[in-house]
Protein backbone atom coordinates (compact mmCIF):
# COMPACT_ATOMS: atom_id res chain seq x y z
CA UNK A 1 0.00 0.00 0.00
CA UNK A 2 1.22 3.42 -0.95
CA UNK A 3 0.78 5.57 2.05
CA UNK A 4 1.92 8.95 0.25
CA UNK A 5 -0.36 8.08 -2.64
CA UNK A 6 -3.21 8.20 0.26
CA UNK A 7 -1.82 11.10 2.04
CA UNK A 8 -1.67 13.11 -1.71
CA UNK A 9 -5.49 12.36 -2.37
CA UNK A 10 -6.75 12.86 0.96
CA UNK A 11 -7.32 16.77 0.56
CA UNK A 12 -9.15 16.61 -2.63
CA UNK A 13 -11.62 13.49 -0.88
CA UNK A 14 -12.43 15.93 2.17
CA UNK A 15 -12.69 18.83 0.02
CA UNK A 16 -15.27 17.55 -2.13
CA UNK A 17 -17.37 16.30 1.05
CA UNK A 18 -17.44 19.42 2.38
CA UNK A 19 -18.65 20.89 -0.74
CA UNK A 20 -21.30 18.35 -0.93
CA UNK A 21 -22.56 19.95 2.90
CA UNK A 22 -20.78 17.64 4.96
CA UNK A 23 -19.27 19.50 8.15
CA UNK A 24 -15.78 19.70 8.49
CA UNK A 25 -15.51 17.74 11.94
CA UNK A 26 -17.87 14.64 10.40
CA UNK A 27 -16.17 14.80 6.74
CA UNK A 28 -12.74 14.42 8.36
CA UNK A 29 -13.88 11.31 10.09
CA UNK A 30 -15.50 9.74 6.98
CA UNK A 31 -12.13 10.52 5.25
CA UNK A 32 -10.24 8.63 7.80
CA UNK A 33 -12.70 5.92 7.69
CA UNK A 34 -12.46 5.42 4.03
CA UNK A 35 -8.35 5.59 4.29
CA UNK A 36 -8.64 2.85 6.76
CA UNK A 37 -11.01 0.83 4.26
CA UNK A 38 -8.65 1.54 1.11
CA UNK A 39 -5.78 0.02 3.97
CA UNK A 40 -7.59 -2.96 3.86
CA UNK A 41 -9.01 -4.20 0.37
CA UNK A 42 -6.77 -2.28 -2.02
CA UNK A 43 -4.12 -4.80 -1.52
CA UNK A 44 -5.85 -7.35 -2.83
CA UNK A 45 -8.02 -5.53 -5.29
CA UNK A 46 -6.59 -2.07 -6.01
CA UNK A 47 -9.66 0.25 -7.85
CA UNK A 48 -9.09 1.87 -11.37
CA UNK A 49 -9.71 5.13 -10.10
CA UNK A 50 -8.29 6.04 -6.24
CA UNK A 51 -9.85 9.06 -5.91
CA UNK A 52 -13.19 8.81 -6.76
CA UNK A 53 -13.13 5.08 -4.94
CA UNK A 54 -11.92 7.04 -1.89
CA UNK A 55 -15.12 9.83 -2.28
CA UNK A 56 -17.49 7.29 -3.07
CA UNK A 57 -16.26 5.22 0.39
CA UNK A 58 -15.78 8.46 2.32
CA UNK A 59 -19.50 9.55 1.26
CA UNK A 60 -21.04 6.13 2.19
CA UNK A 61 -19.05 6.55 5.57
CA UNK A 62 -20.28 10.19 6.40
CA UNK A 63 -24.17 9.13 5.45
CA UNK A 64 -23.97 5.82 7.60
CA UNK A 65 -22.87 7.75 10.19
CA UNK A 66 -25.47 10.45 9.89
CA UNK A 67 -28.12 8.23 9.78
CA UNK A 68 -26.56 7.25 13.15
CA UNK A 69 -26.77 10.79 14.54
CA UNK A 70 -30.48 11.03 15.47
CA UNK A 71 -30.21 14.87 15.58
CA UNK A 72 -28.90 14.94 11.99
CA UNK A 73 -31.46 13.02 10.71
CA UNK A 74 -32.51 15.93 8.20
CA UNK A 75 -29.33 14.98 6.22
CA UNK A 76 -30.26 11.41 4.93
CA UNK A 77 -32.15 13.20 2.11
CA UNK A 78 -28.44 13.19 1.11
CA UNK A 79 -28.35 10.06 -0.06
CA UNK A 80 -29.88 10.92 -3.40
CA UNK A 81 -26.64 13.05 -3.71
CA UNK A 82 -23.79 10.22 -4.04
CA UNK A 83 -21.64 11.06 -6.25
CA UNK A 84 -21.94 8.51 -9.25
CA UNK A 85 -19.30 5.58 -10.25
CA UNK A 86 -16.44 6.80 -12.08
CA UNK A 87 -13.50 9.00 -12.65
CA UNK A 88 -13.14 11.82 -10.26
CA UNK A 89 -12.74 15.56 -11.34
CA UNK A 90 -8.86 15.84 -11.59
CA UNK A 91 -9.43 19.92 -10.56
CA UNK A 92 -10.79 19.32 -7.38
CA UNK A 93 -9.25 22.54 -5.18
CA UNK A 94 -8.10 21.40 -2.22
CA UNK A 95 -6.50 24.97 -1.37
CA UNK A 96 -9.71 26.15 0.60
CA UNK A 97 -8.64 23.71 2.99
CA UNK A 98 -5.69 25.26 3.68
CA UNK A 99 -7.64 28.61 4.10
CA UNK A 100 -9.62 26.43 6.75
CA UNK A 101 -7.30 25.23 8.95
CA UNK A 102 -5.31 28.75 8.92
CA UNK A 103 -8.32 30.01 10.10
CA UNK A 104 -8.24 33.31 13.14
CA UNK A 105 -10.11 31.47 15.33
CA UNK A 106 -7.30 28.68 15.85
CA UNK A 107 -4.31 29.19 17.79
CA UNK A 108 -1.20 28.59 15.49
CA UNK A 109 -0.68 25.44 17.71
CA UNK A 110 -4.29 24.28 16.83
CA UNK A 111 -3.44 25.41 13.21
CA UNK A 112 -0.72 23.59 12.50
CA UNK A 113 -2.16 20.36 14.13
CA UNK A 114 -5.22 20.67 12.03
CA UNK A 115 -3.06 20.95 8.58
CA UNK A 116 -0.98 18.25 9.27
CA UNK A 117 -4.05 16.10 9.78
CA UNK A 118 -6.62 17.83 7.58
CA UNK A 119 -4.14 18.14 4.56
CA UNK A 120 -0.72 16.77 5.14
CA UNK A 121 -2.62 13.64 6.08
CA UNK A 122 -0.52 12.53 9.22
CA UNK A 123 -1.84 10.60 12.07
CA UNK A 124 -2.86 11.99 15.31
CA UNK A 125 -0.24 9.58 16.81
CA UNK A 126 2.32 10.86 14.24
CA UNK A 127 1.79 14.44 14.82
CA UNK A 128 2.20 13.93 18.69
CA UNK A 129 5.44 12.12 18.42
CA UNK A 130 6.40 14.96 16.42
CA UNK A 131 5.30 17.55 19.33
CA UNK A 132 6.23 15.16 21.91
CA UNK A 133 2.95 14.93 23.32
CA UNK A 134 0.34 12.39 24.53
CA UNK A 135 -1.19 11.07 21.92
CA UNK A 136 -4.58 11.97 23.62
CA UNK A 137 -3.59 15.21 24.27
CA UNK A 138 -3.23 15.69 20.88
CA UNK A 139 -6.33 14.30 19.77
CA UNK A 140 -8.63 17.02 21.57
CA UNK A 141 -6.57 19.81 20.29
CA UNK A 142 -7.08 18.00 16.72
CA UNK A 143 -11.15 17.56 17.92
CA UNK A 144 -11.32 20.95 19.69
CA UNK A 145 -10.15 22.53 15.97
CA UNK A 146 -11.89 20.42 14.25
CA UNK A 147 -15.41 22.12 15.89
CA UNK A 148 -14.31 25.27 15.88
CA UNK A 149 -13.70 25.32 11.98
CA UNK A 150 -17.17 23.17 11.09
CA UNK A 151 -19.00 25.71 10.41
CA UNK A 152 -17.19 27.89 8.18
CA UNK A 153 -18.17 28.23 4.68
CA UNK A 154 -16.05 27.25 2.20
CA UNK A 155 -17.16 30.28 -0.01
CA UNK A 156 -15.06 32.57 1.77
CA UNK A 157 -11.73 34.39 0.55
CA UNK A 158 -8.45 32.85 2.76
CA UNK A 159 -6.15 34.60 3.87
CA UNK A 160 -3.04 33.68 1.86
CA UNK A 161 -0.70 35.49 4.80
CA UNK A 162 -2.07 33.15 7.18
CA UNK A 163 -1.55 29.82 5.43
CA UNK A 164 1.68 30.78 4.56
CA UNK A 165 2.36 31.80 8.32
CA UNK A 166 1.37 28.48 9.22
CA UNK A 167 2.87 26.31 7.33
CA UNK A 168 6.02 27.98 8.15
CA UNK A 169 5.47 27.41 11.98
CA UNK A 170 5.42 23.58 10.28
CA UNK A 171 8.73 24.05 8.77
CA UNK A 172 10.54 25.24 12.12
CA UNK A 173 8.87 22.43 14.03
CA UNK A 174 11.81 20.39 12.51
CA UNK A 175 12.28 17.00 12.96
CA UNK A 176 11.03 14.91 16.37
CA UNK A 177 9.70 11.41 15.97
CA UNK A 178 8.84 9.75 13.20
CA UNK A 179 7.70 12.76 11.19
CA UNK A 180 10.19 14.94 9.34
CA UNK A 181 8.11 18.24 9.80
CA UNK A 182 10.55 20.43 7.85
CA UNK A 183 10.22 18.08 4.84
CA UNK A 184 6.56 17.92 5.18
CA UNK A 185 6.17 21.89 4.93
CA UNK A 186 7.87 21.78 2.01
CA UNK A 187 5.56 19.00 -0.12
CA UNK A 188 2.38 21.45 1.98
CA UNK A 189 3.94 24.84 0.24
CA UNK A 190 4.54 22.95 -3.11
CA UNK A 191 1.01 22.38 -3.44
CA UNK A 192 0.04 26.02 -2.41
CA UNK A 193 2.44 27.26 -5.04
CA UNK A 194 0.85 25.24 -7.69
CA UNK A 195 -1.98 26.61 -7.30
CA UNK A 196 -1.53 30.59 -5.60
CA UNK A 197 0.62 32.67 -7.93
CA UNK A 198 1.98 35.14 -5.52
CA UNK A 199 5.85 36.28 -4.59
CA UNK A 200 5.48 35.62 -1.23
CA UNK A 201 4.36 32.03 -1.02
CA UNK A 202 7.41 31.22 -3.75
CA UNK A 203 9.46 32.92 -1.03
CA UNK A 204 8.71 30.72 1.35
CA UNK A 205 9.00 27.74 -0.59
CA UNK A 206 12.91 29.40 -1.71
CA UNK A 207 13.37 30.01 2.23
CA UNK A 208 12.90 26.26 3.28
CA UNK A 209 14.64 25.07 0.47
CA UNK A 210 17.49 26.77 1.32
CA UNK A 211 17.26 26.45 5.19
CA UNK A 212 16.71 22.29 4.38
CA UNK A 213 19.84 22.56 2.03
CA UNK A 214 21.74 22.95 5.59
CA UNK A 215 20.49 20.12 7.68
CA UNK A 216 22.87 17.32 7.12
CA UNK A 217 25.13 19.88 8.20
CA UNK A 218 23.85 21.50 11.35
CA UNK A 219 24.40 18.26 13.79
CA UNK A 220 27.75 16.27 14.84
CA UNK A 221 28.05 12.74 14.78
CA UNK A 222 27.52 12.98 18.82
CA UNK A 223 24.20 15.52 18.15
CA UNK A 224 25.74 18.44 18.94
CA UNK A 225 24.79 21.76 17.02
CA UNK A 226 27.17 22.98 14.66
CA UNK A 227 27.25 26.76 14.23
CA UNK A 228 26.76 27.92 10.55
CA UNK A 229 29.99 29.60 10.36
CA UNK A 230 31.74 26.00 10.86
CA UNK A 231 29.65 23.93 8.86
CA UNK A 232 30.95 21.82 6.43
CA UNK A 233 29.66 23.29 3.45
CA UNK A 234 30.58 20.46 1.61
CA UNK A 235 27.54 18.64 3.09
CA UNK A 236 24.75 21.34 1.90
CA UNK A 237 22.40 19.91 -0.68
CA UNK A 238 23.41 22.00 -3.91
CA UNK A 239 19.96 20.79 -6.26
CA UNK A 240 18.01 21.69 -3.25
CA UNK A 241 20.24 25.71 -2.76
CA UNK A 242 19.94 25.66 -6.41
CA UNK A 243 15.88 25.30 -7.31
CA UNK A 244 15.83 27.84 -3.58
CA UNK A 245 17.84 30.50 -5.39
CA UNK A 246 15.76 29.68 -8.91
CA UNK A 247 12.33 30.25 -7.41
CA UNK A 248 13.82 33.36 -5.24
CA UNK A 249 14.96 35.02 -8.77
CA UNK A 250 11.79 35.04 -10.53
CA UNK A 251 10.20 35.99 -7.10
CA UNK A 252 12.19 39.07 -6.53
CA UNK A 253 11.69 39.92 -10.38
CA UNK A 254 7.86 40.78 -9.74
CA UNK A 255 8.85 43.42 -7.55
CA UNK A 256 6.21 42.75 -4.86
CA UNK A 257 8.82 42.22 -1.87
CA UNK A 258 7.43 40.51 0.92
CA UNK A 259 9.45 39.19 4.46
CA UNK A 260 9.63 35.68 3.21
CA UNK A 261 11.64 36.59 -0.12
CA UNK A 262 13.57 38.97 2.05
CA UNK A 263 14.39 36.00 4.75
CA UNK A 264 15.15 33.82 1.59
CA UNK A 265 17.61 36.65 -0.10
CA UNK A 266 19.55 36.03 3.15
CA UNK A 267 19.50 32.60 3.18
CA UNK A 268 21.07 32.53 0.13
CA UNK A 269 23.71 35.04 0.44
CA UNK A 270 24.92 32.37 3.12
CA UNK A 271 24.08 29.50 0.95
CA UNK A 272 26.21 31.42 -2.28
CA UNK A 273 29.38 31.56 0.35
CA UNK A 274 32.06 29.01 -0.46
CA UNK A 275 33.38 29.73 2.79
CA UNK A 276 32.29 31.46 5.92
CA UNK A 277 34.75 34.22 6.04
CA UNK A 278 33.66 35.01 2.38
CA UNK A 279 29.93 35.63 3.48
CA UNK A 280 28.91 39.24 1.96
CA UNK A 281 27.77 40.78 5.08
CA UNK A 282 27.11 43.74 3.87
CA UNK A 283 24.29 42.75 1.80
CA UNK A 284 22.47 40.94 4.76
CA UNK A 285 22.82 43.93 6.47
CA UNK A 286 21.21 45.80 3.62
CA UNK A 287 18.41 42.81 3.45
CA UNK A 288 17.87 42.99 6.92
CA UNK A 289 16.97 46.60 6.94
CA UNK A 290 14.49 45.85 4.20
CA UNK A 291 13.34 43.02 6.87
CA UNK A 292 12.76 45.33 9.55
CA UNK A 293 11.21 47.81 7.44
CA UNK A 294 8.46 44.76 6.18
CA UNK A 295 7.97 43.31 9.78
CA UNK A 296 8.93 45.82 12.68
CA UNK A 297 10.32 42.73 14.29
CA UNK A 298 12.32 42.76 17.30
CA UNK A 299 13.78 39.30 16.41
CA UNK A 300 14.64 40.69 13.27
CA UNK A 301 16.83 43.57 14.54
CA UNK A 302 18.20 41.27 16.72
CA UNK A 303 19.49 39.26 14.43
CA UNK A 304 20.35 42.26 12.50
CA UNK A 305 22.66 43.13 15.90
CA UNK A 306 24.56 40.07 14.81
CA UNK A 307 25.29 41.26 10.56
CA UNK A 308 25.89 44.64 12.00
CA UNK A 309 28.77 42.62 14.13
CA UNK A 310 30.11 40.54 11.08
CA UNK A 311 29.83 43.57 8.56
CA UNK A 312 31.21 46.54 10.57
CA UNK A 313 32.97 44.72 13.59
CA UNK A 314 31.72 43.27 16.88
CA UNK A 315 31.25 46.87 18.52
CA UNK A 316 29.17 48.20 16.26
CA UNK A 317 27.52 44.98 16.63
CA UNK A 318 26.85 45.56 20.28
CA UNK A 319 26.36 48.97 19.55
CA UNK A 320 23.06 48.03 17.35
CA UNK A 321 22.15 45.43 20.07
CA UNK A 322 22.39 47.86 23.17
CA UNK A 323 19.29 49.97 21.43
CA UNK A 324 17.03 46.19 21.73
CA UNK A 325 14.99 44.86 25.03
CA UNK A 326 17.35 42.30 27.04
CA UNK A 327 14.77 40.25 27.36
CA UNK A 328 14.26 39.46 24.20
CA UNK A 329 14.64 35.02 23.50
CA UNK A 330 18.59 34.44 22.27
CA UNK A 331 19.68 38.34 23.27
CA UNK A 332 21.99 37.54 25.66
CA UNK A 333 23.39 34.58 23.24
CA UNK A 334 24.14 37.09 20.83
CA UNK A 335 25.50 39.64 23.32
CA UNK A 336 27.89 36.53 24.58
CA UNK A 337 29.15 35.72 20.71
CA UNK A 338 29.57 39.59 20.14
CA UNK A 339 31.53 40.10 23.20
CA UNK A 340 33.96 36.93 22.30
CA UNK A 341 34.58 38.23 18.81
CA UNK A 342 35.83 41.94 20.57
CA UNK A 343 38.03 39.57 22.47
CA UNK A 344 36.04 39.97 26.20
CA UNK A 345 36.15 36.47 27.20
CA UNK A 346 35.62 37.02 30.62
CA UNK A 347 32.01 38.57 29.58
CA UNK A 348 31.24 36.12 27.06
CA UNK A 349 32.07 33.36 28.95
CA UNK A 350 29.34 34.86 31.89
CA UNK A 351 26.31 35.56 28.94
CA UNK A 352 26.89 32.26 27.55
CA UNK A 353 25.96 30.74 31.04
CA UNK A 354 23.36 32.67 31.15
CA UNK A 355 22.05 31.97 28.19
CA UNK A 356 22.21 28.51 28.58
CA UNK A 357 20.24 28.63 31.43
CA UNK A 358 17.23 30.21 29.23
CA UNK A 359 17.63 28.20 25.92
CA UNK A 360 14.46 26.94 24.59
CA UNK A 361 15.91 23.26 24.13
CA UNK A 362 18.31 20.73 24.97
CA UNK A 363 20.04 21.18 22.11
CA UNK A 364 20.75 24.77 22.35
CA UNK A 365 21.50 24.27 26.00
CA UNK A 366 23.98 21.90 25.64
CA UNK A 367 25.61 24.44 22.40
CA UNK A 368 26.06 27.38 24.93
CA UNK A 369 27.18 25.44 27.76
CA UNK A 370 29.97 24.13 25.70
CA UNK A 371 31.03 27.72 24.21
CA UNK A 372 31.34 29.34 27.64
CA UNK A 373 33.35 25.68 28.99
CA UNK A 374 35.44 26.60 26.41
CA UNK A 375 36.00 29.82 27.06
CA UNK A 376 36.70 29.48 30.65
CA UNK A 377 39.20 26.79 29.58
CA UNK A 378 41.10 29.69 27.29
CA UNK A 379 41.16 31.75 30.02
CA UNK A 380 42.82 28.99 32.35
CA UNK A 381 45.78 28.75 30.00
Amino acid sequence: MNEVLLRSLTPGVLTVLVRRGADFAAAEDAVQDALVEALRVWEAAPPRDAKGWLITVAWRKFLDATRADTARRRREDRVEEEPAPGPAPAGDDTLQLYFLCAHPSLTPASAVALTLRAVGGLTTRQIAAAYLVPEATMAQRISRAKRTVSGVRFDRPGDVATVLRVLYLVFNEGYSGDVDLAAEAIRLTRQVAAAVDHPEVAGLLALMLLHHARRAARTASDGSLVPLAEQDRGRWDTASIAEGVGILQAALARDRLGEFQAQAAIAALHADAPAAEETDWVQIVEWYDELARLTDSPVVRLNRAVAVGEADGPRAGLAALAALDASLPRHTAVAAYLHERDGDLVTAARLYAEAAHRAPNLAERDHLTRRAARLNARRGH
